[in-house]
C-alpha cells in the first residue's frame, strides 16, 4: 500500500516536472535567440541573451523548494525564479523575492500570516526526495522557521563552497534581505549568524526589486580570493550573474601585492590622516621660483617672474581639477604670458628689406607713420583708422601659444615648476618604498590616483557589498566610496573579529565622514553554524557576549600539548587520522611553510580538498566540518589584535574543534579538555 507521504511526493513530483518542462522551454528559446543575435552580430542582444541563458541555467538545482497552503484555500509554490502559464495567467512558481513569498520565511505558529501549512520540498537533481510540513495553528512559540530543514542544512557536511540559504532564511535574516534602506546598511553579527549569506541574498533581492542596478552594476568586495571563490556559486544559484567580485587589492589594476608590512606600519598607512599627507605631497611638488626664470624660444630669451608663476598656480588650483589636469591650466596661463611678451616685441618692431628695424613702435600699441610706410612698402595695406593696429590676430596668437607649449625647452622649464605625476611616484616618495607593494599601499595608490587624475577608467557601481568590512582601514573606505557615488552599500562585519591593525572598532567612525547619518545598523543575533560547545570555548577571548547558538554538537573542544619542533608532525598525524568531513588547519603565517610540507598541501588552498591549510586572515568568512588550530600562542602574538584572530580561527567549525599548542596553552584555552596523544 502506498503511504500518504509517498502519495504526496508523487503529487509534488508531477508538479515539479511541469515546472522543469517550462524551464526547458525558456532555456531553449533563450539559446536560439542568443545564436540568432550572434549570427547578425548584435552585440547588445548577445549580452542580454547570454545573461538570460546563465540565469535559467543557474536555477537548475532546487528550482522549486517550497509551498504555502493559505487559509483561503489557495496555494503558492516558491522557488528560485518566477514561472507562469503559457497564457500568461497565474504564476505556477513564485520568485522567492516576490512579496507573496515572504510568509515562507516569516510565518510562525504565533503569527501565521494567513498560512495554514508551509511545505519544504527537497529535491536531488529534478527528483523530489523529501517533504517537510509545518502546520501553523492558532497559537505557539516563536522559534526557528522550518527548524528541521534549517538544522539539517547547518549540520550537513561542508563541500568547500558556500551554499545559498534561500530555502532556510530565518525571519531576522529575511528582514535584512528585504530592507528598503537606501544608504549604507550595516549587517553586524557574530560567527555563524549568516552575515555573508544574508548580504548575497540581499544583492539578489535588490537586483529583483531595483532593475536599474543591472545596468549600473553591483560590486562584491571580499577579504581574499580564497573567500571569493568560496562564495562564488551563491549568486548564480539564485539566478544572478551580473555581479563583479574583487578584493580591495584588485580595485587598483596593475598593482601586485608582494610583501607584508609590520602591524605598526599597517596601522599608520591605514589612518585617514594619510589622505592629507598625500594631498600635501602632491601640492608640494608644485614649485614657485624665488627668482625670474629665463626660457629660450626661437632664439629669443623670455623671462618668467615669480609673481607671474604664483598667479598661474593660483588660477590653476582654483579650478579644483586634479594635479595633472590643473597642470595643463597652469601651462596655458604661462604660455599666454610668454605669447603676450613675444607679441609685444613683434608689434613694437617693423623690419625693412635688409632686416633692420625701421621703428621702435608706439607705446600705446598703435602703428606709427613709419610702421605704416614700411608695411605699405612690403605690400601690406592697413586701413586708416584710429584703432590700435596689430600684426597678429587671435588665431595667430593661439598658434603661438601652442608652439610655446610644444617647445621642448619651455616644456622642460614648466615641468620643473609643475611636474606631471604618477601614483607610484607620489606614494613611493611618501612611504619610502623599498621593493614591492603591500596590501596597505593599495588604498594609498588609489588616493594618489584620485589626486593627480589617473581615474579616467575607474569603474563605478550602483551598489557595493563589503564583506568582513571590519578589516577595512579608513583609507580603504575612501577607496570604496569612490567606486560607489550613490553611497548605496551593504556592509557586513563583526567588530569582535577585527584583526587588521588599521581596521575599525566603530562603524560610525568609518562611515560618518562619507555618508553622515545615511547609514543604519541591522544586527543578527543567532548563531546557526557554530555549536554551543565551541562558542563557549571561544567566548573566553572576548569582552562581549557571543551570539546565541541554536544547537549543540555533542563534541567537546580539546587540546594537545607538544614541542615547537614536533608541531608539524603532530598536526600531520591528526590530519591523517581525520575521516569526518572537511578539515581546516589554521595556523599563524610563520607556521604555514613547515606545516604545508608536513601535510603535503599547496598554498593558497583549494577549498574543495578534504584538508586545507590557512592563516586566520584567510579563514575569515569560511566554515568547515572540523578545525585544528596549530600554535594558538603564535596567532595571539602575531598582531595587537591576535585575540580576535584566534576567535575567528576557533569559530570556523560546524562540528569539531581541536588545538595543538607548543609548550603551555594560552591562558584563554587552558580550560579546554586535555586529550591524550
Amino acid at each position: 500500500m502506498t503511504s500518504g507521504v509517498e502519495r504526496e511526493i508523487r503529487v509534488e513530483q508531477e508538479y515539479v516536472d511541469g515546472l522543469y518542462g517550462l524551464l526547458d522551454g525558456l532555456r531553449k528559446e533563450a539559446v536560439q535567440r542568443l545564436e540568432g543575435a550572434r549570427r547578425v552580430g548584435d552585440r547588445e542582444a548577445v549580452e542580454v541573451w547570454r545573461a538570460e541563458v546563465g540565469r535559467l541555467g543557474g536555477v537548475e538545482q532546487g528550482l522549486c523548494f517550497g509551498r504555502l497552503d493559505l487559509r483561503d484555500g489557495s496555494r503558492v509554490y516558491v522557488g528560485r525564479l518566477g514561472l507562469f502559464r503559457e497564457d500568461g495567467g497565474e504564476p505556477l512558481l513564485v520568485d522567492w523575492r516576490a512579496p507573496v513569498a515572504r510568509a515562507f520565511y516569516t510565518a510562525t505558529a504565533a503569527d501565521p500570516q494567513g498560512v495554514a501549512r508551509r511545505r519544504r520540498i527537497t529535491t536531488r537533481g529534478r527528483e523530489v526526495v523529501a517533504l517537510d510540513d509545518e502546520l501553523l495553528g492558532d497559537a505557539g512559540q516563536e522559534g526557528l522557521v522550518g527548524g528541521a530543514a534549517l538544522l539539517a542544512a547547518v549540520t550537513a557536511e561542508r563541500t568547500g563552497r558556500m551554499r545559498d540559504v534561500v530555502t532556510t532564511l530565518q525571519a531576522e535574516q529575511d528582514r535584512i534581505v528585504r530592507s528598503d534602506a537606501s544608504g549604507v546598511l550595516v549587517v553586524q553579527g557574530g560567527p555563524g549568524t549568516g552575515k555573508t549569506a544574508v548580504a548575497l541574498h540581499r544583492v539578489a533581492y535588490l537586483l529583483y526589486t531595483r532593475p536599474h542596478l543591472r545596468t549600473r552594476g553591483v560590486l562584491v568586495v571580499g577579504p581574499s580570493r580564497v573567500f571569493l571563490d568560496y562564495i562564488g556559486q551563491v549568486l548564480p544559484g539564485l539566478g544572478e550573474h551580473s555581479v563583479v567580485t574583487a578584493t580591495t587589492a584588485d580595485l587598483v589594476p596593475g598593482v601586485e601585492v608582494s610583501r607584508i608590512d609590520p602591524p605598526e606600519v599597517v596601522a599608520a598607512k591605514g589612518a585617514a590622516v594619510m589622505a592629507d599627507r598625500l594631498a600635501a605631497a602632491v601640492r608640494d611638488r608644485v614649485r614657485i621660483p624665488e627668482h625670474p626664470v629665463e626660457v629660450e624660444f626661437e632664439e629669443q630669451v623670455l623671462e618668467l617672474d615669480p609673481r607671474t608663476c604664483a598667479r598661474a598656480v593660483r588660477k590653476a588650483r582654483r579650478t579644483g581639477l586634479p594635479h595633472n589636469a590643473a597642470r595643463l591650466v597652469f601651462q596655458r596661463e604661462i604660455a599666454d604670458v610668454l605669447a603676450h611678451h613675444l607679441v609685444e616685441r613683434m608689434e613694437a618692431l617693423v623690419l625693412g628689406d635688409t632686416g633692420e628695424a625701421l621703428d621702435g613702435g608706439s607705446p600705446d600699441g598703435r602703428l606709427s607713420e613709419a610702421d605704416l610706410r614700411a608695411l605699405a612698402a612690403a605690400g601690406v595695406v592697413v586701413e586708416d583708422d584710429d584703432e590700435p593696429r596689430t600684426l597678429l590676430d587671435e588665431t595667430d596668437r593661439a598658434a603661438l601659444r601652442d608652439s610655446l607649449i610644444a617647445d621642448p625647452g619651455i616644456q622642460a622649464a614648466l615641468d620643473a615648476l609643475w611636474p606631471p605625476l604618477t601614483p607610484d611616484q607620489v606614494v613611493s616618495d611618501l612611504v619610502e618604498r623599498v621593493d614591492g607593494w603591500s596590501a596597505a599601499d593599495v588604498p594609498l595608490l588609489d588616493e594618489a590616483a584620485a589626486l593627480i587624475g589617473h581615474t579616467a577608467d575607474l569603474p563605478t557601481y550602483g551598489h557595493v557589498v563589503v564583506d568582513e568590512a571590519q578589516e577595512l582601514s579608513e583609507m580603504a573606505w575612501r577607496m570604496l566610496m569612490r567606486r560607489c557615488p550613490t553611497r548605496s552599500m551593504t556592509v557586513v562585519g563583526d567588530l569582535a573579529q577585527t584583526g587588521n591593525p588599521a581596521g575599525t572598532s566603530s562603524w560610525d567612525r568609518v562611515l560618518r565622514p562619507h555618508v553622515r547619518d545615511r547609514w543604519e545598523l541591522a544586527e543578527l543575533t543567532v548563531n546557526y553554524r557554530t555549536p554551543a560547545e565551541i562558542m563557549t570555548a571561544a567566548a573566553t577571548l572576548l569582552a562581549t557576549p557571543p551570539p546565541r547558538s541554536v544547537r549543540e554538537a555533542g563534541e567537546t573542544p580539546w587540546r594537545i600539548g607538544t614541542t615547537r619542533a614536533d608541531l608539524p608532525g603532530v598536526v600531520a598525524d591528526l590530519a591523517e587520522a581525520h575521516t569526518e568531513g572537511r578539515l581546516a588547519v589554521i595556523a599563524p603565517s610563520t607556521r604555514i611553510e613547515p606545516l604545508a610540507a608536513a601535510l603535503s598541501l599547496t598554498t593558497p588552498p583549494d577549498l574543495t580538498d578534504q584538508v586545507v591549510l590557512l592563516t586566520p586572515d584567510q579563514a575569515k568568512g569560511l566554515e568547515f566540518d572540523s578545525v585544528l588550530i596549530a600554535d594558538p600562542a603564535g596567532i595571539l602574538d602575531a598582531t595587537p589584535l591576535g585575540h580576535h584572530d584566534l576567535y575567528v580561527a576557533m569559530t570556523r567549525a560546524t562540528h569539531r574543534l581541536g588545538v595543538v599548542h607548543p609548550g603551555p596553552p594560552p591562558a584563554a584555552l587552558s580550560a579546554l579538555r586535555l586529550r591524550s596523544g
